[in-house]
């Protein structure tokens, strides 16, 4: 499975930008591209990492040049073109610390969830929780404080210190569901019944 870390490093980290280049992942993510001349396109990310990206687009920015992108899942992202080729561009992500570690996980999720086989991909559209911070309350009571990194009406992928087994039934937030899958920053829950943009309102 993918996942943002140097070679040598055993566990799945978020490497600061002094510490090395990025590895990009292929994502192919629709989006927006304003130029600095406020001049919008349609464009394509081909592949990103938490700092830096390749997009492919009718409009051709120039070197050095600041450009802003809105991202399907992914939100707005800015920065400055690397470099240019007859194909697209490559551009810096200029972040926040925070902002990093959220996109490393976020682009993690996009890079594994094929592998995982999560239950709600392909069959249902991933939301943008606006509120991330939620609860993770297993049958017995116990409540852990979790991180929604990907939210769909039928399942959703949070990022949590506990493992419950497989099958295990949880509540996430108030909706009840069951553990799916495992994978590096937490696990995959499918909820018991769809569940409607209004139920999750309290996320969006």
């Amino acid at each position: 499975m993918h996942s943002f870390q140097q070679a040598q490093t055993p566990r799945t980290t978020v490497p600061r930008p002094e510490q090395g280049v990025f590895q990009r992942v292929p994502i192919n993510m629709q989006g927006r591209l304003m130029l600095a001349n406020y001049e919008e396109y349609e464009c394509t990310v081909i592949d990103m990492s938490p700092g830096d990206m390749y997009v492919t687009c009718a409009g051709r920015p120039r070197a050095n040049e600041r450009v802003v992108a809105y991202i399907d899942h992914l939100g707005r992202v800015e920065g400055n073109v690397l470099t240019v080729d007859v194909r697209g561009f490559t551009m810096s992500i200029n972040a926040t610390e925070r902002k990093r570690e959220k996109l490393a996980a976020q682009l993690t999720w996009l890079a594994n969830k094929h592998e995982l086989g999560l239950p709600e991909d392909r069959r249902h559209d991933r939301l943008t929780p606006r509120e991330t911070k939620t609860e993770l309350t297993l049958e017995d009571g116990t409540r852990y404080t979790c991180r929604i990194m990907d939210l769909s009406l039928s399942g959703a992928a949070v990022d949590v210190e506990v493992r419950p087994a497989l099958g295990t039934p949880v509540r996430l937030g108030n909706m009840r569901g069951r553990v799916v899958r495992h994978f590096s920053e937490g696990v995959a829950l499918e909820f018991l019944s769809l569940q409607s943009r209004e139920t999750l309102r309290e996320f969006l």
